[in-house]
């Protein structure tokens, strides 16, 4: 498939269902303390990480809940979660119709107040300047190419002592043309299952963030804790093989089960990885 036939909120639309059932719940990565924990557990973990970045605990001006937005707000577990447990207010944007009919029915089923989604762009999301107090992009900027807009857009809507949080897949290393060109299958691979996918390095989204008047405060080396994850992916896509076919069909079930061996020896030659980063608009 070329670059320039390759459309992400059609792919969003078109792996969600299968995503439920491969990925579990959140849609993203799990964090895992001792290495043996399910992986609902270790999603969780790595959602509380987002969390104590985005330190949810305050209020915000004259006493109300906070406000936040999450960018690419996926089905909206993370969203329903922090919503419960600490009565802030959620706007749930992502570029996926089918992501945001799932998140408001899942919702509503759960009965969970204060959180609404909308069919937006990361990069360009049209909210006004200061609108929030926290801005969120959990696993969701790799999948977009233009990571200066994302980073200057999460500060812009950011109201003055307001905080910004970003946990995604990074690059540890620069990727010489000749490497990327002999292992083009497995990238071919990886574009298939998880779709257009650039990874930044942390060191880019802490440069970004003081571009926009933000100051960092947190950066996490999340690669190793992460790595458990394929383990329980791969096991997702055998347990699920019958019903992730029936949504993805054949070649999209083994480009996702190829694309966890190929994704976890990155991982582990030092490629690439996972990381965390939180900065705090100056009041």
């Amino acid at each position: 498939m070329s670059t320039d036939a390759y459309d992400p909120q059609s792919h969003y639309d078109r792996v969600t269902a299968a995503w439920q059932l491969l990925l579990g719940d959140e849609l993203h990565y799990g964090v895992f303390d001792e290495g043996s924990e399910p992986l609902a557990v270790a999603t969780a973990a790595l959602t509380r990480r987002m969390i104590d970045g985005a330190d949810l605990t305050e209020l915000g001006a004259d006493g109300r809940p906070l406000r936040v937005l999450d960018v690419g707000c996926g089905s909206g577990t993370p969203a329903r979660t922090i919503a419960t447990e600490f009565g802030v207010e959620v706007v749930g944007i992502t570029t996926s119709g089918v992501g945001v009919e799932t998140a408001r029915e899942r919702t509503a089923e759960a009965g969970v107040a204060g959180v609404t989604f909308e069919q937006r762009d990361g990069t360009d999301n049209g909210f006004a300047d200061g609108e929030f107090d926290r801005s969120w992009a959990l696993e969701s900027a790799h999948l977009m190419r233009d990571k200066a807009a994302l980073v200057r857009e999460c500060a812009r809507v950011l109201r003055p002592g307001g905080r910004f949080v970003l946990c995604d897949l990074v690059r540890w290393r620069e990727i010489p043309f000749a490497e990327v060109r002999a292992r083009r299958d497995d990238f071919a691979v990886l574009r298939t299952a998880f779709g257009d996918a650039h990874f930044a390095t942390l060191d880019d989204y802490e440069e970004l963030a003081a571009a926009n008047g933000l100051v960092v405060d947190r950066r996490e080396d999340l690669t190793a804790a992460t790595l458990p994850t394929f383990d329980r992916w791969l096991a997702n896509a055998e347990q699920n093989r019958a019903a992730v076919v029936d949504l993805i069909g054949e070649a999209g079930h083994e480009a996702f089960v190829r694309s966890c061996h190929i994704l976890e020896a990155f991982w582990r030659d030092g490629t690439f990885g996972y990381g965390l980063v939180s900065a705090t608009r100056p009041a």
